[in-house]
């Protein structure tokens, strides 16, 4: 599958001399500040980034990206890597950047017999559930279809599956990289051992990823889903519902909480519209539908509900059923940290922090982990947090500029708010801009940094990949000396 074929601006119509060297050696569409298009190029998800880059790079395999990434060096210009452009910082743009822009590979092959999916570095997750679902397989992707699966499977990737087959980047088999000078190689458990570490959780600080190798699961192509309202004022009786009973749940299922006010659209009944609610959301993940029925009914009955708008609909749709809440334009200020716990004090302050939350659709989100998650050792991958129970995301998401810090004072003080329950480390895909970013970075890679920090001198020593939750370099003579390897023979 294909983005929009875009007419390639001709060489002696571009201004910018980067744009120019690279449109005579990459085969894919070059694109400045005088091309066509430009505007609609350099747009991303989230509205409160209104970047300028100096030049998109479109390219259609790996050795057009290495040209990108060569060129960027020799021209003085930062880079910045788009996959979906999804994320909520904004980090797949920057003025004045070369930005490589990944979204003509969205080729998505499936082997149904080894389970595992060939997918492009530009693909979202739509694209692989389009591929996937025919053959009752599915990749441990997110719960939102537009977003790319680069950013999520490199930073972690929490899903609907999360706690049957783990994070996205836990189901990471191999990858095709672009280093920093321009090498190509391919990353698995026995070639570029520390490379393929790092990916699985370190996010874009060590090249641009072309291609990912996924494992795929069995699925139904048909799953029940419960989206189930529940008064606010029923808060701490549902949490404390689920909560007890999570140590008997099937990996299977794995529920998040979402706090805020029901939009004035469909699907919520016109007699919730507008109602402060606690919802509780899970799919029967379970590769045997029978064994998760009994806990998604319970799910279903914490409380008197307001309304259930989930059911029994093909897993596709099931992707796609929060894409209307994050449109793009919109605009998204995310914070995060990992949940000690949640007792009847946290939940009465989420409660009052939702009594607080501007007007519009913003929420405060709880995500149950465990299962797969913390069976993983924490030095197996580069995503380090994996022993906290539940993650807090709180969600600001408004729609006009002059809202912006409104919005955004009201995150961080809920996140302040309910300092005394959480770690301070977080999860890397969910923040906005940072306050004190390499501190949060840190926290979040907790005893895994180091290590990252030598990875990172070892494939991008210079720091060229830096438009992302940058680790600094930091060298080691034996890390370095087998990337050395690599540059002179890369696989």
């Amino acid at each position: 599958m294909s983005s929009t074929v875009t007419v390639p601006t001709p060489r002696d119509a571009l201004h910018h001399p980067a744009a120019r060297s690279l449109a005579a050696r990459m085969r894919g569409v070059v694109i400045d500040a005088g091309s066509p298009g430009y505007d609609d190029a350099r747009a991303v998800w989230n509205g409160m980034f209104d970047r300028r880059p100096a030049v998109i790079a479109r390219p259609v395999d790996a050795a057009d990206a290495a040209e990108a990434v060569v060129v960027a060096a020799a021209h003085g210009l930062p880079l910045a890597v788009r996959g979906g452009g999804h994320h909520v910082a904004g980090l797949a743009t920057d003025d004045g950047a070369l930005v490589i822009d990944l979204r003509d590979l969205r080729n998505v092959e499936v082997d149904a017999a080894t389970r595992v999916a060939r997918v492009g570095g530009g693909a979202t997750w739509a694209d692989v559930d389009a591929a996937t679902a025919p053959h009752a397989l599915a990749a441990a992707g997110g719960l939102v279809s537009e977003t790319g699966v680069a950013g999520l499977t490199l930073s972690g990737g929490m899903g609907w599956l999360r706690r049957r087959v783990g994070l996205s980047c836990d189901n990471l088999l191999a990858a095709e990289v672009v280093l920093s000078d321009g090498r190509i190689v391919v990353c698995d458990e026995d070639r570029h051992p520390d490379l393929y570490w790092a990916l699985r959780g370190g996010g874009g600080n060590f090249g641009v990823v072309t291609r990912f190798d996924l494992r795929l699961h069995p699925l139904p192509t048909e799953v029940d889903v419960a989206f189930t309202l529940y008064p606010l004022e029923d808060a701490a009786r549902v949490v404390a519902g689920v909560l007890e009973g999570v140590a008997g749940l099937p990996d299977g299922i794995a529920p998040l909480f979402v706090f805020g006010r029901a939009p004035e659209a469909a699907p919520f009944p016109p007699s919730v519209q507008g109602r402060a609610y606690v919802a509780v959301l899970a799919l029967n993940g379970e590769a045997e539908p029978s064994a998760g029925e009994a806990a998604l009914t319970r799910l279903r009955a914490l409380a008197a509900p307001l309304a259930d708008v989930g059911g029994r609909m093909p897993y596709v749709e099931a992707q796609r059923m929060l894409d209307a809440d994050y449109p793009a334009g919109g605009r998204y200020y995310w914070t995060s940290a990992s949940l000690t716990g949640l007792d009847g004090p946290a939940v009465a302050e989420i409660v009052r922090r939702i009594e607080a939350m501007p007007a519009g659709h913003s929420t405060i989100d709880v995500w149950v982990q465990g299962g797969a998650i913390a069976r993983v050792p924490v030095g197996a991958t580069a995503y380090a947090d994996r022993s906290a129970p539940l993650l807090l995301n709180v969600e600001a998401n408004w729609h006009h500029p002059a809202d912006d810090d409104r919005y955004v004072a009201w995150a961080r003080t809920s996140l302040a708010a309910l300092a005394p329950w959480h770690t301070g480390a977080g999860y890397l895909n969910f923040p906005g801009l940072m306050e004190d970013p390499a501190s949060r970075v840190r926290r979040a890679f907790g005893p895994n940094y180091e290590r990252l920090a030598r990875v990172k001198a070892a494939y991008d020593p210079d720091n060229a990949f830096r438009r992302n939750q940058n680790v600094t370099p930091r060298v080691d003579p034996v890390v370095a000396d087998a990337a050395e390897g690599v540059r002179r023979d890369p696989a």
